[in-house]
């Protein structure tokens, strides 16, 4: 075990022993807030204290078989190697599991997002490459057992869409999603070419957390600007008859949303306002994160065809996520949904970086 890693666990260890005393102090009696607050540290630490221990007893249990290893007798030098082998497998899974426990947890993981996708270059190839990779993630998300709601779509001329956004609920969507944001590329010949030319095209993907309501971003009216029209599209003659479709545009800074898959129009400017709540909260982030670091592997793009995170190349059935260079001659069965092949690396490169900055 690296030693910044160890210091690190010898002071959560420390910070364990002295939150314990802090609870048991007589004067925090009364103070409800206070002791709420210990008591969530004090559970945050405690796995981590427990797995240090369990690591530092197998790490004495690894100095005396190793005393063995040297006997005079050949059958305990035999016994001790056997043992020496096993402690070493154990040793490393208890490491891997303490560094797992040490990235620091993102609030929004276990919640829902809002899926956004949008044809970029490549006209109408690009809103039907917009429309694969929509029913990409919905098939994900069926397999799953996750739910997923249309809140607004703008289809494209020969099929797919020019945008389409959506919300997914489920346990811990946004962990599984988050790194899908970026510039999706596809190499293809599309249906309409007569010469079976490859064409290359473009869709942006933006995975923004549904925010809970402790969370609220404080939006005054007066920077709201809000328009009610008459839905299109599906939903049945109700839709056509009132003006239940809500945009909403944030005026400082230019955001529009909106929505009209509701009947309802409270419930479709409830939604809108949830949606612009996220894009805001993405935004300060990237901004954020932008002045921290000169550059992010994990950023939309502004869907030029140089720019990707991910291409799918459907002659040669090849699917390359280049911020990993991860290659997977699986595209057919990708594209269907069978995505934890393709996310596991990117959430376990996640955390490697994660680790990195903790060391």
């Amino acid at each position: 075990m690296r030693d910044s890693i160890r210091r690190r666990l010898e002071r959560l260890t420390e910070r364990h022993e002295e939150v314990g005393r802090l609870l048991a102090d007589p004067s925090l009696q009364g103070r409800s807030d206070r002791f709420r607050e210990l008591s969530m540290e004090y559970a945050r630490i405690e796995p981590l204290t427990i797995g240090f221990q369990a690591f530092l007893t197998l790490e004495q249990d690894q100095r005396s078989v190793a005393a063995m290893a040297s006997d005079a007798d050949p059958e305990i030098r035999s016994m001790a190697d056997d043992e020496q082998r096993a402690l070493a497998t154990r040793i490393a899974l208890a490491e891997a599991e303490l560094q797992r426990l040490l990235i620091p947890k993102d609030v929004h993981d276990e919640g829902n997002i809002y899926l956004e996708i949008r044809a970029g270059a490549g006209g109408d190839e690009a809103a039907i490459f917009a429309g694969d990779l929509f029913r990409m993630y919905s098939r994900y998300a069926d397999n799953i057992g996750w739910r997923v709601e249309i809140v607004s779509e703008n289809r494209g001329e020969h099929g797919g869409y020019r945008e389409v956004i959506s919300r997914i609920v489920g346990q811990g969507v946004y962990s599984k999603l988050k790194f899908e944001s970026g510039t999706h590329r596809v190499q293809r010949v599309p249906a309409t070419e007569a010469q079976g030319r490859i064409h290359t095209s473009t869709c942006t993907v933006a995975i923004l957390p549904d925010l809970a309501e402790i969370e609220d971003i404080p939006i005054s009216d007066a920077d709201l600007k809000v328009d009610t029209y008459r839905a299109s599209g599906a939903g049945g003659q109700h839709v056509n008859k009132t003006d239940s479709a809500i945009r909403i545009t944030h005026l400082p800074t230019g955001v529009v949303v909106e929505c009209q898959e509701e009947r309802s129009q409270h419930k479709n400017r409830s939604r809108a306002m949830s949606l612009l709540k996220a894009r805001l909260l993405q935004a300060e982030r990237e901004k954020q994160a932008n002045q921290q670091a000169s550059a992010r592997k994990l950023q939309v793009g502004r869907g030029d065809r140089s720019e990707r995170i991910r291409t799918y190349n459907f002659p040669q059935g090849r699917l390359t996520d280049h911020r990993i260079e991860l290659t997977l001659y699986r595209l057919e069965a990708i594209v269907g949904g069978a995505l934890d092949e393709l996310l596991a690396p990117l959430a376990r490169e996640y955390e490697a970086e994660q680790l990195a900055e903790l060391e």
